[in-house]
């Protein structure tokens, strides 16, 4: 039996998320994490789980607009949230089917070379740029909250820098 206010292990909600632009209804514990669900349910893979602590950025996708590390937000906590994630962002280019300036620029800087951080920090990257950040905002707060073990951000910055002319952000 459980105390008044906590859920009961494998107990299960029925939540409503618009993900990508779909809306769609998922059945899931309640104690299950938004990276799970939107990895295991929803088959949507390029959301990687690194940490498990929301230190690497690996998770992270954005919630009504917002970057949210995904691993520290139990599913539940998004029903009826809007979530994008880096399968959407990174196809948001100026045409249909075209990259987002962010996601071309890393891949044409090879600003990856595993590329497990790469789809956190894209999602960061493309939120700061629909928030009109500036190019210093983007090299510095943006990617301090990701690690990338690889690269040593030499190419994630100049990525960065060719995204932010590309897209006519100041710089």
């Amino acid at each position: 039996m459980s105390a008044p206010g906590e859920v009961a292990p494998g107990a299960r909600r029925s939540i409503s998320l618009t993900v990508n632009g779909t809306e769609r209804a998922v059945d899931v514990e309640a104690r299950i994490l938004l990276v799970d669900v939107l990895r295991h349910e929803l088959g949507l893979t390029g959301t990687h789980v690194g940490c498990e602590q929301g230190a690497c950025g690996a998770c992270t996708v954005l919630v009504d607009g917002a970057p949210v590390r995904s691993c520290l937000v139990l599913a539940p906590q998004a029903d009826g949230r809007s979530i994008e994630t880096v399968e959407a962002v990174s196809s948001d280019g100026p045409s249909p089917g075209e990259l987002h300036p962010v996601a071309a620029a890393m891949a044409a800087n090879h600003g990856l070379q595993c590329g497990f951080c790469t789809p956190g920090i894209v999602v960061s990257l493309v939120a700061a740029h629909r928030r009109g950040a500036s190019l210093e905002d983007a090299l510095g707060d943006v990617l301090d909250g990701h690690l990338c073990r690889c690269t040593g951000y030499v190419n994630i910055r100049a990525a960065v820098r060719e995204a932010w002319v590309t897209i006519g952000a100041d710089g």
